[in-house]
């Protein structure tokens, strides 16, 4: 940890409601304080959300912008932020936008921007913090997947595509930081009733950010590398993955 008194927290995609709400649940977690530093690209957006987790019962912490499509800029916003929090202990990478539903039919610039921002940005933000991280010699990392990463469906086929690239990424360089002092956590959630999804039809399994935030503060105690949100998702892609194609396009997932 960081020292005795204070644990240290950066969240990159700092107004993510998933993200905010493990922060919060870390926070009531533990009586020591929690210095959250929230990193994205909105910062009167990223002021409030602070301003939300101090009235919340986080210690006082600080913002930095950075824009997940321009990563010339990565590497100096991710350093100011780990200057902010002295030494971080956890950091949560919860960077992505939703759209391209529409496929082949999607307007290119908005299916582009999901693939940009949720392999190529993010992807970028995560090596710096575990850059980061590996220098420090400790710490832990979660990073936000999704389901879809397992076997991207026709409905959501570009940010299922984005996801799963971000999620390789993360399980690969988990292995190969296993001798460094830092732990990688993937977190797999289903349909989450954010912001982000309204007005989508929620299908089977839907959970909620305080539920996810529940689960993945729970692993962070013990020894898992893959956080399945909610956990029956993990006993139906057992099935999912190995489906004829034939069948898996018809599965109403």
């Amino acid at each position: 940890m960081s020292s005795a008194a204070t644990r240290s927290v950066l969240l990159v995609g700092g107004t993510s409601e998933i993200g905010l709400a493990i922060v919060r649940r870390l926070a009531a977690a533990d009586p020591s304080p929690l210095r959250p530093v929230l990193l994205g690209r909105d910062g009167e957006a990223l002021a409030a959300a602070l301003a939300a987790l101090r009235a919340d019962g986080c210690a006082d912490g600080a913002i930095e912008i950075v824009d997940a499509n321009r990563p010339e800029d990565h590497a100096e916003a991710v350093r100011r932020a780990f200057d902010h929090a002295g030494s971080v202990d956890l950091a949560i990478v919860a960077v992505g936008v939703l759209g391209g539903q529409a496929g082949l039919d999607a307007d290119p610039r908005e299916a582009l921007e999901v693939m940009q921002v949720g392999f190529v940005g993010t992807g970028s933000l995560l090596l710096e913090c575990l850059r980061r991280l590996r220098a420090q010699g400790h710490g832990t990392l979660v990073v936000l997947s999704s389901v879809a990463a397992e076997r991207p469906r026709a409905a959501n086929a570009i940010y299922g595509a984005a996801k799963a690239g971000l999620d390789a990424l993360a399980q690969g360089l988990a292995d190969s930081l296993s001798d460094s002092g830092v732990r990688v956590l993937v977190v797999r959630p289903g349909f989450v009733r954010t912001r982000m999804t309204a007005g989508l039809r929620a299908p089977g399994f839907a959970t909620t950010p305080e539920a996810v935030a529940r689960q993945t503060v729970e692993a962070l105690g013990g020894r898992a590398h893959t956080v399945w949100a909610p956990g029956a998702l993990r006993y139906v892609f057992v099935l999912v993955r190995h489906l004829p194609r034939s069948l898996f396009r018809r599965v109403p997932l």
